[in-house]
């Protein structure tokens, strides 16, 4: 009889312990399921602030390079503030996961030495302002147009629709070239001519050529100059100013301008020629020809 009754106690801890286990799935699956939804429905909240932010700074004419960091800081500050809500509706202790943040933190800083630099390095490009957003510049052997400057990185688009993210440490503490810091660029060819040709009539020709293009500028007035007397060419060198934004068309205009000039004038633009020259079974040399 006593037999049976333990079993019976025995029989109803374990439905006991069976429904705790149940409920306490239960209410982890729920909690799961809304903190999702706090996830989904927080993160599009963050995305619509951020538009709310880009249009605002828009009507104030506010600077994109400025702007473009503090959306990013603010979209990392509002995530952080995301998760820190999901893992409270978890039942996770704040205090002891913020200790434990630290400690991490502490143990992860020097790995993340990088990424402190790169966020010094925005700091740094917003204050001394090297660049701002929609220069095309040069740096770490890539060219283009930069699209956003963020908390880590900057964005640029190179010429044939590549976007590359740039750390800011590296491109505060290395060389940038900026082609849009100064409001004219100066253009130059160098063309070769065969010896023998009238350099006075080739640099008329080119002479009239700049001259007739309205996007070079006079002054100061273009070059023309003989650069270098070259092994099968004589090389003219041509320097014009012109505005920023004429540079690459004027530069493709005048090279197929010239081209075309130097045809119809009958002038010759060489190019590189070998002379071989036999030897006979007498050790002596004979020409091809």
């Amino acid at each position: 009889m006593d037999k049976v009754k333990n079993i019976e106690m025995n029989v109803s801890q374990w439905e006991q312990l069976l429904d705790k286990y149940l409920t306490d799935a239960f209410h982890l699956g729920v909690n799961l399921v809304i903190c999702i939804v706090i996830y989904v429905v927080g993160r599009k909240l963050i995305k619509w602030l951020d538009g709310v932010i880009k249009k605002v700074m828009t009507a104030r004419n506010f600077d994109q390079s400025v702007s473009s960091f503090l959306r990013s800081l603010v979209n990392v500050l509002l995530t952080v503030a995301l998760l820190m809500m999901i893992v409270t509706k978890l039942g996770i202790e704040t205090t002891s996961f913020v200790a434990l943040l630290a400690s991490f933190g502490v143990a992860a800083g020097m790995a993340m030495s990088g990424t402190l630099q790169n966020l010094a390095g925005g700091v740094m490009i917003l204050l001394f302002r090297p660049y701002d957003v929609g220069d095309y510049i040069e740096a770490q052997s890539f060219g283009g147009t930069v699209k956003a400057i963020q908390i880590f990185n900057t964005v640029i688009i190179t010429s044939d629709n590549r976007t590359v993210y740039i750390p800011n440490g590296i491109l505060s503490a290395n060389t940038i070239v900026n082609f849009n810091d100064q409001t004219n660029r100066r253009i130059e060819w160098v063309i070769g001519i065969d010896y023998g040709t009238e350099y006075d009539k080739a640099k008329g020709v080119i002479q009239q050529l700049l001259d007739a293009d309205k996007r070079i500028q006079h002054d100061p007035l273009p070059l023309i100059a003989v650069k270098e007397l070259n092994q099968s060419s004589v090389d003219i060198v041509i320097r014009a100013w012109v505005q920023r934004a004429d540079y690459w068309d004027v530069y493709f205009d005048i090279n197929e301008q010239i081209y075309k000039t130097f045809v119809a004038n009958g002038i010759d633009i060489p190019f590189p020629q070998l002379t071989v020259h036999l030897a006979d079974t007498n050790g002596q040399s004979k020409n091809p020809n």
